[in-house]
């Protein structure tokens, strides 16, 4: 009785955890450069995320998405981005090591990770997975031809042009230079880089004295 209940409450959390996030959406974030980093981000995401690798079908959509040429020009495009540098310097941030620290002296976390191992659907899933028919039309899909011909076009395909091109644009290295020198970026620890944090700092006068109003327009 009492494993009993605490299948049942692991299968609560795991639900609670991973409602807002399916095995498509989790497979397009993890082909996604950008958004990938964000699973390593939260507790509740990385949950989520490894819930539903557990499900064949997650699988299944990445291993669809990894056929189409367009996925790895959004890939590339992804990681040319300033998006990238703004994503990864998030980890220094001191929020999101203590999500981390708050997570682990949660139970429901742990139950939450622990709920997809303890599933037996799970397991069902992947013994069935080979008659899948997701999984047949993916291994029918070798032999369409026209696979073949959107790998053959790629490399002409605009998107991959302007992707070759991107390089050679100054602005996609004035935009990464921007998102460097954006305290934004750093979140808690871009107000050291702001100058209006040492603002009072460098005039300790300042807030003695209150800013001039501006006077009223006239009618």
């Amino acid at each position: 009785m009492k494993k009993l209940s605490v299948l049942v409450l692991a299968l609560i959390a795991q639900t609670a955890f991973a409602a807002q996030s399916t095995p498509e959406s989790t497979a397009a974030q993890l082909l996604d450069p950008v958004k990938v980093a964000d699973v390593a981000k939260d507790p509740k995401a990385a949950v989520a995320a490894m819930t539903n690798m557990m499900d064949p079908a997650t699988a299944i959509a990445i291993a669809k998405m990894s056929m189409d040429p367009a996925t790895y020009t959004r890939m590339a495009q992804a990681g040319m981005s300033p998006d990238v540098l703004k994503s990864y310097a998030a980890f220094i941030d001191p929020a999101v090591s203590m999500k981390w620290l708050a997570a682990g002296m949660d139970p429901n976390f742990y139950m939450a990770a622990m709920a997809p191992f303890m599933n037996p659907n799970m397991y069902m899933k992947w013994m069935a997975a080979p008659v899948d028919p997701r999984v047949l039309n993916l291994a029918m899909s070798t032999l369409n031809p026209s696979m073949y011909m959107n790998w053959a076009a790629a490399p002409l395909a605009p998107a991959n042009m302007n992707l070759m091109m991107a390089p050679l644009n100054p602005n996609m290295y004035t935009q990464w230079a921007g998102a460097a020198a954006d305290p934004k970026t750093y979140g808690t620890w871009g107000s050291f880089m702001n100058p209006a944090t040492y603002g009072n700092m460098v005039n300790p006068f300042a807030s003695f004295f209150p800013v001039p109003m501006a006077a009223p327009a006239a009618k």
